[in-house]
């Protein structure tokens, strides 16, 4: 479950919570009516949430490997030559380095991680910061609808504003206590607990805002536009 982290109390901190809540309000509707929220299935997000449901989705096995998937590109992003953009529909561009990125408020989550190849590991620990943070300090445009995430290895991946806002989704830079690794992404990638994971982009450096989807690599080669994990949703 979601647990935020102390942070010193400071207008600018109240500014960011009252700029999310915002957010979240305008989108609170769509969300309520997604897959992973309406459904009587899990929603992904750890143990004490399954609800007495199975432990991984149909055509899943668990496992606690972590096998390493990519576009065969390991980019060398480190702390000192990171730069995350969030741009396109948005009344606010952002640019943020390293010590911006952790100067937001961060929190603990707990959740699970479903590979469309067939594994999914459970319960994973993870820190980092809310998309919604990011996405609520930008203030996305009246019509925006979409989120596309770029990482530096040129991958890219869509996501409807009402799976990209959930609580649940971070831009993670710690797992189980350690520093992201780089061959899973590190020092930040995107976690979409309630979706396939290929709707976390590794290596991530821009969150681009749309007024309308967009495919990303794999929904370009046939990929779900969408991605539920719960309704075994991994084609077009």
């Amino acid at each position: 479950m979601a647990q935020d982290k102390p942070t010193p109390p400071s207008d600018k901190l109240q500014a960011v919570v009252d700029a999310r809540l915002r957010l979240m309000q305008r989108f609170h509707d769509k969300m309520a009516r997604s897959p992973g929220v309406a459904d009587d299935a899990p929603q992904g997000m750890g143990g004490p949430n399954r609800h007495g449901m199975p432990l991984v989705p149909v055509g899943q096995t668990q496992t606690t490997k972590w096998p390493v998937l990519d576009l065969g590109i390991r980019p060398e992003v480190t702390a000192a030559n990171f730069l995350l953009v969030v741009d396109g529909a948005v009344q606010r561009p952002l640019r943020l380095d390293w010590a911006a990125l952790l100067a937001l408020p961060q929190i603990e989550d707990t959740s699970d991680f479903h590979c469309v190849t067939t594994w999914s590991r459970l319960d994973l620990r993870w820190e980092g910061v809310r998309l919604s943070t990011l996405l609520a300090l930008a203030m996305p445009d009246d019509d925006a609808t979409h989120l596309l995430a770029h990482g530096s290895d040129s991958y890219t991946t869509n996501l409807p504003l009402e799976e990209a806002l959930k609580d649940d989704v971070l831009l993670a830079h710690t797992v189980d206590g350690e520093p992201l690794p780089a061959e899973h992404g590190g020092p930040l990638r995107m976690i979409t607990p309630q979706l396939y994971a290929w709707k976390g982009s590794k290596w991530l450096c821009r969150l681009e805002l749309l007024v309308g989807d967009r495919a990303g690599f794999w929904e370009e080669r046939g990929y779900s536009m969408s991605a539920h994990p719960w309704k075994n949703d991994r084609y077009r």
